[in-house]
């Protein structure tokens, strides 16, 4: 499990250092099995404006720009065809140490002429960020983003900060989510517990007129949740969302599925999206169909890998075919594309010991199968399906149907605890 000192402290207020965090966590009973510094790779990195952008004299493939970072204006020389005069951008200024990967050599941007031209700093990619592997074209921001303000302020980060690598015993599920972690600290401090605030902007159709569930085995899934978000269009997530993915080792996707990923994270409650459109109907209506593979049955995993079913592993379904294997990997036949436009959400509680066996005889371990294998907490499902669909409505322009259609045929009565 990954964690960075930053966002633990949008959940909770603490002030000891990064080092102190460490041994507070281990005292905690959670192992700290590493501490790597990062952010300063973004230092000198700011949010700048596009003033001008004209031809290159001496090359037909190069532009000479005037970019400003609310200050001051720089000359640029820039290769990328992908942004126009006005568009905001992450713009490196002299002396900045770009992001390197691990192992490779870091440099310095230095002022210098290219095809006798100054160039004052770069317009960066994302590749050239580490942010994503798209090295085509400049990373455009946000019209909104503020001028001459830090990337990493951009980001969502104070800039530098401290990634955590956690081993997580088994005994500690609630421990698989950065609110979780958060929860101990709370504890510790005496200071309340964050909780990030909900607010769905519905529309007039409901989520039980557009889907329907059935568990046929609710020993192996005792309580299934889905929700619609229709109108969406795919596409990068917001620069905010595809660093926190990456600061814990997750490469983003796109903001459907970055959006499930960082819920999953934020919360140790995975989630799963499919592209509602993809699933059969009975009653003329897309439904979703809980229930144990039959003996020989193919389905193939988003790994592209084909794998052969016993009755001891529990499908995902519609009416007509396996659309995921449950708990661990979503199915090629109805995975997120770029014609999606209406998005069935899955939250959902599996047994732990029927996933830690699928799991070990499919051999795929992914983080969803990790956390549901060690028993996932079924009391947060409807309130983590609530905020995964804000923020795949948010990001990707969707809007919520009323409700959910929570499947949920035995409550567990809950538990009361006497202290003295």
């Amino acid at each position: 499990m990954k964690v960075t000192y930053n966002w633990l402290r949008e959940y909770v207020d603490f002030d000891w250092p990064p080092e102190e965090l460490a041994e507070r966590l281990t005292m905690l009973g959670v192992e700290v099995e590493s501490a790597e510094e990062m952010g300063g790779a973004f230092e000198g990195i700011v949010v700048g404006q596009v003033i001008t952008r004209d031809k290159h004299p001496n090359a037909d493939k190069l532009t000479l720009c005037k970019v400003t970072d609310g200050k001051n204006e720089l000359q640029i020389i820039c290769g990328a065809t992908n942004f126009q005069v006005g568009d905001k951008v992450a713009l490196a200024q002299v002396g900045t140490s770009m992001p390197v990967e691990d192992g490779e050599k870091s440099f310095v941007l230095k002022e210098g002429k290219i095809r006798g031209e100054l160039s004052q700093g770069m317009m960066c990619s994302g590749s050239e960020l580490r942010l994503s592997d798209d090295h085509e074209g400049i990373l455009v921001l946000p019209a909104d983003a503020q001028l001459g303000q830090s990337f990493a302020e951009h980001l969502g980060s104070a800039g530098k900060d401290v990634v955590y690598d956690l081993e997580i015993t088994p005994n500690r599920p609630d421990l698989n989510g950065v609110i979780g972690l958060a929860r101990e600290i709370a504890a510790l401090t005496g200071n309340p517990l964050k909780h990030p605030e909900i607010s769905l902007n519905v529309s007039d159709e409901k989520a039980e007129d557009l889907v329907a569930v059935q568990i046929t085995d609710p020993d192996l899934c005792p309580r299934y949740n889905a929700r619609v978000i229709r109108g969406v269009k795919i596409g990068p997530s917001p620069d905010w969302l595809r660093a926190q993915l990456e600061s814990v080792g997750i490469r983003p996707i796109s903001n459907v599925v970055d959006a499930t990923n960082f819920v999953m994270m934020e919360t140790g409650q995975p989630l799963h999206a499919f592209d509602l459109h993809l699933l059969a109907k009975a009653d003329d209506k897309p439904t979703v169909v809980v229930r144990r593979a039959t003996a020989g049955e193919k389905f193939t995993t988003l790994d592209e890998a084909e794998h052969e079913l016993t009755t001891d592993n529990l499908l995902i379904a519609d009416p007509e075919k396996g659309i995921a294997l449950a708990g661990v990997m979503g199915g090629m036949n109805t995975e997120i594309n770029d014609t999606t436009r209406d998005v069935l959400l899955e939250a959902a509680y599996f047994n732990p010991q029927n996933i830690r066996a699928t799991s070990k005889a499919t051999k795929l371990h992914t983080d969803a199968s990790y956390r549901f294998e060690r028993g996932a907490d079924i009391g947060i499902t409807n309130w983590a399906s609530q905020r995964a669909a804000q923020l795949i409505a948010e990001t990707s322009g969707g809007t919520v149907a009323e409700g959910a259609v929570d499947a949920f045929p035995q409550q567990p009565e809950p538990f009361e605890i006497t202290l003295r």
